[in-house]
């Protein structure tokens, strides 16, 4: 009995199967919400670059000959005059070389003294012809030699004394000892670097440019200075110098920026940022930083399709990136509808609900008509 009773409700139940609704399938096929946003036109884009404040004139200070360091007077930080001593070197081998020179001269000097006499006794024996034309002819040759040996002695001691006072390192201007390079008890060579000297004066900001950028600036081209102490205040500037050529380790170029200290009031070793205006950037418009993604190096965004509603994939150009959104400089139009979350959940061609932040539908009849 139970199996004919089974038989019969077959029927029955096939056909309830057939005639439910496949909610499965149904939920496949429906379209995902999308967060969509259009671009909006970007405002002013700036890079920012950090850099120190260094002196525009910083001579490496060294001593004229070689010799082992004695004494050094200042230290890093320490400010000095004009014609201030520095560092001093062990000057034995200067001061014998002054004393031979000494003597040199003094005997040049009494040679010269012997031949003039001797001259002048011989012109008044020629007068009265007691000694011979060719007589007088030497003692005229002796004189001019002992003449020549004379300065010869002379410039060897001023080369003497110039060597000993070489000894003596001296500041070749006012300003501050940024670097020491050197310390007492070390031989150092005559041109070896001994000291770093800040100079007073004109102040500057050296900050490193990207490889990728470096054709985007040039000497003259005018920037703006402001120094972490005092933020929210920016100071006209220009780019004074230009590395030619690319660091070999960090790859970046090393740039000069100048501005008025007298303004500025900057001082050495103080922090600053540089901003540089990106006039490329002006009319471009400008996405979120999550509607951007990329494919191989290339970044692309997901655009609307309004009529299907479908995704397509879109390359484009993008600027430099800032902390919330990114300009676009080539390859969307100010009137599309882009993607602005879940971007790499997505697929060409899908199908989606488009939405706004707040969940709710985007009418996009009504936008349609507007553009029209």
């Amino acid at each position: 009995m139970y199996r004919s009773l089974l038989f019969a409700a077959l029927p029955l139940c096939l056909t309830l199967v057939a005639c439910a609704p496949a909610e499965s399938r149904n939920d496949d096929e429906k379209p995902r919400p999308a967060v969509m946003v259009r671009p909006e036109i970007a405002g002013a884009q700036q890079q920012v670059f950090p850099g120190e404040i260094r002196a525009r004139y910083e001579p490496a200070l060294a001593f004229r000959i070689g010799g082992k360091i004695s004494r050094r007077l200042v230290d890093v930080g320490d400010r000095v005059k004009e014609g201030q001593p520095l560092a001093e070197l062990s000057a034995e081998d200067q001061q014998l070389q002054l004393d031979g020179a000494r003597a040199s001269f003094a005997a040049a000097e009494a040679e010269h003294r012997l031949a003039r006499s001797e001259l002048a006794r011989y012109r008044k024996l020629r007068e009265r012809q007691l000694v011979s034309a060719s007589q007088f002819d030497t003692a005229q040759t002796r004189l001019d030699a002992s003449a020549a040996q004379l300065e010869q002695a002379r410039a060897q001691l001023d080369v003497a004394r110039n060597q000993a006072a070489y000894a003596l390192l001296k500041a070749p201007r006012d300003g501050v000892i940024a670097r020491r390079l050197a310390e007492a008890g070390q031989v150092v060579a005559a041109g070896q670097a001994v000291f770093a000297l800040a100079a007073d004066g004109e102040r500057e900001v050296r900050i490193d440019l990207p490889e990728q950028d470096i054709d985007q600036f040039a000497v003259g081209q005018l920037l703006a200075v402001e120094l972490w102490s005092r933020p929210g205040q920016p100071f006209p500037a220009r780019i004074r110098e230009l590395s030619p050529a690319a660091d070999p380790t960090s790859r970046t170029f090393e740039a000069r920026v100048a501005f008025d200290n007298e303004i500025v009031g900057a001082e050495l070793g103080q922090s600053a940022r540089v901003f540089v205006h990106n006039a490329a950037a002006d009319d471009a418009l400008e996405v979120p930083l999550s509607a951007v993604t990329a494919d191989g190096g290339q970044p692309y965004v997901w655009v609307l399709e309004p009529l299907q509603q479908t995704l397509r994939k879109t390359p484009v150009t993008v600027g430099p990136y800032g902390a919330e959104s990114v300009p676009v400089l080539a390859g969307l139009q100010a009137e599309d509808w882009v993607v602005a979350a879940g971007t790499h959940l997505l697929q060409e061609g899908q199908r989606v609900r488009p939405v706004d932040r707040m969940n709710r539908p985007i009418d996009l009849d009504r936008s349609f008509a507007q553009q029209q």
